[in-house]
């Protein structure tokens, strides 16, 4: 896989037009491992409009390989910007995915920070794929809204593979892939502060507090990822 579809790269929130149809993804070392595995899910981030560096590891990459410097923007600072900006419009806002607690939260919260955010949400049953059934419901209900930016919050690579393939039927303007976001903006999971994220060390609370879940991807998918960059830089 080649290391970053470097055209569609953006490290510049404000160069984004907000009015024209587009997905927008993020990809970070463990992504991009998993989608050297993944067929389907390296499809969806190649045939993104946009992709966003959220990782350090894909920073160092992009320097190394390409000598270009470029900025980390996590999933969590292209959620700010985008409520920041369809709050000025007055526009609609739909969450899809995570549970029913944490979207009142996200809701709860948006009401009071964004007063002008008009925000729907749907919560999908929890398990590793939807029934024709449940997926023509998801989409029903965004439809019905008509979002103009649309955040699917079920972690990757489900949430980019599923936007993907529905791509076509569903109604929104910018749609974007955030996964964890959901959590920290709930309060449900609490981001690392901003100590950490100047060290590039965003990852290592996170993983003392969730080891179970995020050793794969540090441990396994970093090396990897390092495997890669290397091997690519002597194709370049």
């Amino acid at each position: 896989m080649k290391i970053l579809n470097y055209e569609i790269f953006t490290d510049e929130l404000t160069l984004l037009n907000i009015d024209k149809r587009q997905i927008i993804n993020t990809i970070n070392p463990h992504s991009f491992i998993t989608a050297t595995k993944d067929i389907e899910f390296k499809k969806a981030l190649h045939e993104s409009d946009i992709l966003i560096p959220d990782g350090s590891g894909i920073v160092f990459a992009t320097k190394y390989i390409y000598h270009k410097n470029i900025k980390k923007i996590a999933g969590a600072d292209l959620h700010q910007y985008l409520l920041q900006e369809i709050n000025k419009k007055s526009g609609k806002i739909f969450y899809m995915g995570a549970s029913e607690n944490t979207l009142k939260k996200i809701i709860s919260r948006i009401e009071i920070e964004y007063p002008h955010i008009k925000v729907e949400s749907y919560s999908p049953p929890f398990k590793n794929k939807f029934s024709d059934k449940e997926n023509k419901e998801i989409i029903f209900n965004i439809n019905k809204f008509n979002p103009d930016v649309l955040f699917i919050g079920m972690t990757a690579p489900k949430q980019e593979k599923w936007l993907h393939q529905h791509k076509d039927q569903l109604n929104f303007t910018i749609a974007s892939s955030i996964g964890a976001v959901f959590d920290f903006y709930a309060g449900t999971v609490k981001r690392s502060s901003l100590f950490w994220i100047n060290l590039h060390l965003e990852w290592l609370p996170r993983l003392i507090i969730e080891p179970r879940r995020l050793w794969k991807r540090n441990f396994i998918s970093t090396p990897l990822f390092i495997f890669n960059i290397i091997k690519c830089k002597e194709k370049y």
